[in-house]
């Protein structure tokens, strides 16, 4: 009798240990479908977004600017004004910005002509940070980082293309809403990090002179002016 009850008990755990495994492998089954799916679906969108937060553009050649005229931490309030600016405009999209802009070609102009004035301006004030006399007393503070996506007509092309081109095939508002703009953020964080590291980096390994400085200051101003260019 007791050999039976234990018989009956390692039976009970066999099936009981099946059932587990069997509910647990339908679960991933379930779950890796999903996932896949989901990636799949948002993947060129995430693609799109890597290519234009990561490759040069007033923001991060400012930050690259910053980062090697001041170094990385000092330079980490102006990246947070960036990210902040850049999370409001994004959020302004999501909320039918981009239809304006679309409607009134004109102020997208104007904030091109703007934003070279004030990209300019920003990346001329460390125009002698290689001198000890002024380094780190022109260091660019938050608020300058709030407008310069605001203003950037990169910003501008990018977060228009992201609005009408990708969101159009999702059916939810869990994208326009959320997706798009944290989808920004993140990347955003990422990119920006690693330009501003990048310019710490230039000035550790070859040390900010007067040629190393100017030579940032003018690709910056030259990168914006073609950004107009390209967002015409």
């Amino acid at each position: 009798m007791k050999l039976s009850m234990d018989r009956l008990k390692a039976l009970l755990r066999d099936k009981y240990l099946i059932l587990l495994f069997s509910c647990l492998n339908n679960y991933l089954d379930n779950y890796n479908s999903s996932m896949f799916e989901i990636i799949s679906q948002y993947f060129p969108l995430w693609v799109f977004i890597t290519l234009m937060v990561s490759t040069p553009g007033p923001a991060n050649l400012l930050l690259l600017s910053n980062g090697a005229q001041n170094g990385y931490l000092k330079s980490l309030s102006f990246l947070s004004g960036l990210v902040i600016g850049k999370l409001v405009l994004n959020i302004l999209f999501s909320l039918g910005l981009g239809l304006l802009i679309r409607n009134h070609t004109l102020l997208m102009e104007l904030f091109g002509y703007i934003c070279v004035i004030y990209i300019v301006w920003l990346s001329l004030r460390g125009w002698n940070s290689h001198k000890k006399e002024f380094s780190n007393k022109k260091n660019l503070s938050l608020r300058n980082g709030l407008f310069v996506h605001p203003l950037s007509p990169k910003t501008w092309a990018m977060c228009l293309i992201a609005y009408t081109e990708f969101t159009v095939d999702y059916e939810g508002l869990f994208e326009l809403y959320y997706l798009v703009p944290i989808s920004f953020f993140i990347l955003q964080i990422i990119f920006h990090n690693f330009w501003c590291v990048l310019g710490g980096f230039i000035n550790k390994t070859f040390g900010l002179n007067k040629y190393t400085n100017r030579f940032l200051i003018f690709l910056t101003i030259l990168t914006v002016i073609w950004a107009i260019i390209f967002a015409s």
